[in-house]
């Protein structure tokens, strides 16, 4: 499977904070996807198109259990490719099925504006630009399956384990 998109580059360290700020915490899905990187980016929401990638420095997702990654996938983007991602981030990102890669070398090889080609079979991920292809970590496939299927939701739905919660927009608010 292969996902390409235009880059959106973010430095080390991003919070949680900064995806879903507190004024929104409460508020529906889409009003939360509204208000990513408000206060460091503005506009960037506006910008930001279906299919895009974002890429990371190291620690990218650190701080509260906000459900940042179901943000970032409701803003349109495909995947995110970072150094090092923080631990619970990725766990969301398991659960709510955004794919999210680490990568070492992938914040020195990309600009923003660039596109980034993910080759999910070889697990390599490429700048057409330079020319630069690195070496993703695998994710073990159990966790890419929940991320492909669209979360832990739609995994359980599939198998009869529970009802329709995720396809329930007032459930979710």
């Amino acid at each position: 499977m292969s996902i390409a998109g235009n880059v959106w580059k973010f430095d080390d360290n991003v919070n949680t904070d900064l995806m879903v700020p507190g004024f929104v915490l409460y508020a529906t899905e889409a009003e939360q996807a509204r208000a990513v990187f408000s206060a460091n980016r503005p506009g960037w929401v506006d910008e930001v198109q279906s299919g895009d990638v974002i890429v990371g420095g190291h620690n990218f997702g650190m701080g509260s259990s906000r459900p940042a990654a179901r943000s970032l996938k409701n803003c349109g983007v495909s995947v995110l490719l970072a150094e090092t991602i923080n631990g619970l981030f990725f766990r969301n990102a398991v659960n709510f099925g955004f794919l999210a890669i680490e990568c070492l070398g992938v914040h020195d090889a990309f600009e923003e504006g660039d596109r980034a080609e993910v080759d999910l079979d070889s697990w390599t991920v490429r700048n057409p630009r330079s020319g630069l292809e690195l070496k993703a970590k695998p994710i073990p496939p159990a966790l890419l399956s929940l991320m492909l299927e669209g979360g832990i939701y739609p995994h359980l739905e599939k198998r009869g384990l529970i009802g329709g919660r995720a396809s329930d927009p007032a459930a979710r608010q």
